[in-house]
């Protein structure tokens, strides 16, 4: 029972990474009409609201929750969320600049650098780190060097704003794995959206000047980001990554970049040179790498 629940986990994180990796073509997009900050204070508005029906009807269909444990659950939940939106947003924001700066299929790659980052932020939680994770390390410095440096020795601003967008969604993704097992993951998803959106909303009207012609105008590309992207995929993570294995999960999750780069191509006919293709190819390898498990108890 335990395998099929996981092997069912399994399938549901490869769906999210397949929805993500589509949603870099609508996050790229969306930029020809509204500026990022409106962007995602609008997506995420609506993945938080898409889940509150879901929310209320679960609840109905499970009975009125009374019992003082699970009172201290959605509390854990809330603050879980608030927690998750915070990481969620800056991740985001910095993506989102990012991506208005570079291709679909290279934002996609640099973005699941993540995967490599998290493990060496388990240093500090007293984790070891194996051999494999810094050979993982040293492979995908090469291959962002291939994939980003320009001539001259240069960084794109949009490569290094996604870059940084990678870090933070590694701290995302182990305040995650924290409050996933304790507490409703549809209620820390609901409310790390609406954290992320009132930040982001501040964020616009102290920045952006936007207008509903605009936000009309860019009401595909918004709303598959907020409904698949950030009510359906996000949600799947968060209830999903609590029966899969962190590093299998993470692993599954990269998968994204892969998407993003066909996506990029079929749908907006964005082409990669050799270089960055050879670029792409050591990262990949070097997510892979730093997932697959060396000797006993968990040693890397």
């Amino acid at each position: 029972m335990r395998q099929k629940t996981s092997l069912r986990s399994s399938l549901l994180l490869v769906l999210t990474a397949l929805i993500w990796g589509i949603a870099f073509v609508a996050q790229s997009e969306g930029m020809n009409y509204v500026e990022p900050f409106t962007f995602n204070g609008c997506r995420f508005v609506i993945g938080g609201v898409v889940l509150i029906p879901v929310i209320l009807l679960l609840r109905k269909v499970n009975g009125d929750v009374r019992r003082r444990d699970d009172r201290r659950r959605v509390r854990t939940a809330v603050a879980g969320g608030i927690c998750c939106g915070l990481c969620l947003c800056v991740a985001s924001c910095l993506q989102q600049f990012g991506i208005a700066q570079t291709t679909v299929g290279k934002a996609g790659f640099i973005t699941a650098l993540y995967i490599v980052i998290v493990p060496i932020f388990e240093i500090f939680l007293g984790k070891r780190i194996g051999k494999t994770v810094w050979i993982s390390v040293a492979i995908a410095a090469l291959g962002m060097y291939l994939l980003c440096v320009q001539e001259g020795f240069s960084v794109g601003c949009g490569d290094l704003l996604v870059f940084l967008c990678a870090i933070a969604f590694s701290f995302h993704i182990l305040v995650i794995d924290y409050f996933s097992p304790r507490a409703d993951g549809l209620i820390i998803s609901c409310v790390q959206f609406l954290t992320a959106g009132m930040i982001a909303w501040i964020l616009t009207l102290l920045f952006e000047s936007p207008s509903m012609e605009t936000i009309i105008a860019a009401a595909i590309p918004i709303l598959y980001a907020g409904v698949m992207s950030c009510g359906v995929a996000y949600t799947l993570q968060v209830v999903a990554q609590k029966n899969v294995d962190p590093t299998i999960a993470s692993l599954l999750m990269s998968l994204e970049s892969v998407f993003s780069l066909l996506a990029g191509w079929v749908i907006l006919g964005q082409r990669l040179s050799g270089r960055e293709l050879g670029g792409c190819v050591l990262v990949f390898a070097a997510i892979i790498l730093a997932q697959i498990p060396v000797g006993k108890c968990g040693d890397r």
